[in-house]
């Protein structure tokens, strides 16, 4: 583990996986230990992975401050970490709810942003939404597992009036591509690394200004790739691919069969696609002309 201390004073964490040139990581969550990531399909093989515990998750300090947790307010916790690294640019990973800190730092660090990765994104940050028709689709392609019953009438009556406890606990295997020993470490492993007071001040009111968001995107000329999962709920390829069409510069990818962890359905497939991505020295030459 590494420290170092964000603007307001608070010590914040961070882990170094592999060797080779770094790629700052952003969990998701929101608000979840980063150590959920793991090596991120062995990634770490390729790159110096650096996930950063966000404030207030795994072994990073406990703000003064509880609006500090605020999405906007953690850029300044990313820039932060790449003073304290000597980088004079990053690449910069954001899974889930993390792709909405990665996006507005990018936005407002455009100069100090070489590539940006974002992993089944959330989409919060632009004001996209997935639809029950859309999330609908996706269930039906399940049909034949196993659980696939419970948990597609568990994911009518959430549609219906949000269903209950019993219920969204049904459709746990809906949020993988594999429901697997890996899948269920991950999914038991989620409340102990999660803050919850943390996620339910992530985005609150002033945390996200969309409209705003959306034109920055379009003068954001670097690399930008998009990774969906074929069978995520949370931002299906139809939103991802809206998603990816607010930049100048993005590659969408759909990864086979992969849900909200992608990496943990076919670590090979996740990890080819984005080492491609951030050995492609063409597309960083493409954005500085």
């Amino acid at each position: 583990m590494n420290t170092f201390h964000a603007t307001d004073g608070t010590k914040l964490a961070y882990h170094v996986l592999g060797e080779g040139a770094p790629l700052i990581c952003l969990p998701g969550g929101p608000m979840r230990a980063s150590r959920y990531l793991g090596n991120l399909g062995g990634l770490s093989e390729q790159r110096q992975l650096i996930l950063l515990d966000l404030r207030g998750t795994g072994e990073s300090a406990v703000p003064d401050d509880a609006a500090s947790y605020r999405c906007d307010r953690l850029l300044a916790d990313v820039e932060a970490l790449r003073i304290h690294l000597e980088f004079e640019r990053i690449d910069l990973l954001g899974h889930s709810a993390g792709a909405n800190i990665a996006v507005q730092y990018a936005i407002k660090n455009a100069e100090r942003t070489s590539r940006l990765l974002l992993v089944t994104p959330s989409t919060r940050a632009v004001g996209l939404e997935t639809d029950s028709d859309m999330r609908r689709a996706i269930v039906r392609l399940r049909e034949g597992e196993p659980w696939f019953v419970a948990a597609a009438a568990a994911f009518e009556r959430i549609q219906a009036d949000g269903g209950s406890r019993d219920d969204w606990e049904a459709i746990t295997p809906l949020r993988y591509g594999r429901w697997d020993d890996a899948a269920r470490a991950d999914y038991l492993a989620e409340d102990e690394q999660a803050n919850s007071e943390a996620a339910r001040i992530f985005g609150s009111p002033g945390a996200f200004d969309p409209e705003a968001t959306r034109d920055a995107l379009a003068s954001f000329f670097q690399p930008v790739l998009l990774l969906a999962g074929e069978v995520d709920l949370n931002t299906v390829p139809q939103v991802a691919a809206e998603f990816a069409a607010l930049f100048p510069n993005a590659r969408l990818v759909v990864q086979p069969g992969a849900g909200h962890s992608p990496w943990l359905d076919d670590a090979a497939w996740f990890r080819s696609a984005l080492n491609a991505f951030l050995t492609d020295d063409a597309a960083i030459a493409d954005a500085a002309t």
